[in-house]
């Protein structure tokens, strides 16, 4: 008898209001994430929708939150990886990263991420001094996320294609404008990235890019089937984004969403969405 494959939830968040503000929680929409959230607050949810293991996202941009992040990874066997945050601008990047792998907890650090979505330049990612940071973000082994919109897309493409031996990891598939079912342009944007051999995409937040009260696993289909297509079942992995997520669904909800996406596919091909192409790109 084969061992089950392990289930990996390559995205999700924890945060401590106490220990530091989350400012982007604004306005009533948003209301029921301004509370703390904790892995213990996502342990049994986990355990319930069938899920081994995680991977703890930053949601700041400030040095502070990378280090406890891989605090908690180290003393708690669910979360086996972080994508933290440090300023790629930063002319000692590679110092900091070096030192962040050194830390107690280090080994788990696997991405660096930044809130390129937030920049006003949509070149951003573009810029000599963060195409210097990427690189030495590739150098120390991390792969790098990318939490973008749309529009974002092209310079993501260029910035990937300018750093080739940079894992390029696509949050929420680009954040595709679900709700309005609008998959153009961004299905071409997306197949051009995917062309790319060093890029990467995840199944997650998906639900919270759809209309939060009614949306149906078609209505996510349409975007999935495209990103299936163009990066194939090597090289997509599953988020859930709690606890984001729950603004339109529940955890459970959304692990069974992404299964009932991917029925078509072959045993194996949905193991390595689950969880084991996270395990290779981020070498957990």
């Amino acid at each position: 008898m084969t061992e089950n494959p392990r289930v990996i939830d390559a995205h999700h968040h924890v945060w401590d209001l106490s220990v530091r503000d989350q400012d982007w929680i604004t306005g009533p929409e948003l209301a029921p994430l301004r509370r703390d959230f904790g892995l213990e607050h996502l342990r049994a949810q986990a355990r319930s929708a069938g899920v081994d293991a995680t991977v703890l996202v930053q949601t700041v941009c400030v040095p502070e939150e990378t280090p406890e992040l891989l605090a908690l990874a180290d003393a708690d066997p669910l979360a086996v990886g972080v994508v933290g945050w440090t300023d790629l601008t930063a002319p000692d990047i590679a110092d900091t990263l070096a030192d962040l792998c050194a830390l107690p907890g280090g080994r788990h650090l696997v991405g660096i991420r930044h809130q390129v979505q937030s920049e006003p330049d949509p070149e951003w990612l573009l810029r000599p001094d963060v195409q210097r940071g990427l690189l030495a973000v590739g150098a120390a082994r991390l792969a790098y996320d990318l939490v973008i919109t749309p529009d974002q897309l092209p310079a993501a493409t260029r910035a990937a294609a300018a750093a080739p031996g940079v894992t390029f990891v696509l949050d929420h598939l680009g954040k595709p404008r679900i709700a309005a079912a609008e998959v153009e342009p961004w299905a071409s944007r997306l197949r051009a990235f995917a062309v790319l051999p060093n890029t990467v995409a995840k199944l997650s937040g998906l639900t919270t890019e759809a209309d939060w009260h009614h949306w149906t696993t078609d209505d996510l289909r349409r975007f999935t089937d495209v990103a299936l297509a163009a990066f194939g079942a090597r090289r997509l992995l599953f988020g859930s984004d709690w606890p984001v997520c729950t603004l339109a669904g529940d955890y459970v909800r959304v692990v069974d969403t992404t299964r009932k996406l991917l029925s078509e596919l072959s045993p194996s091909e949905r193991a390595a969405i689950m969880g084991g192409n996270a395990a290779r790109v981020y070498r957990l």
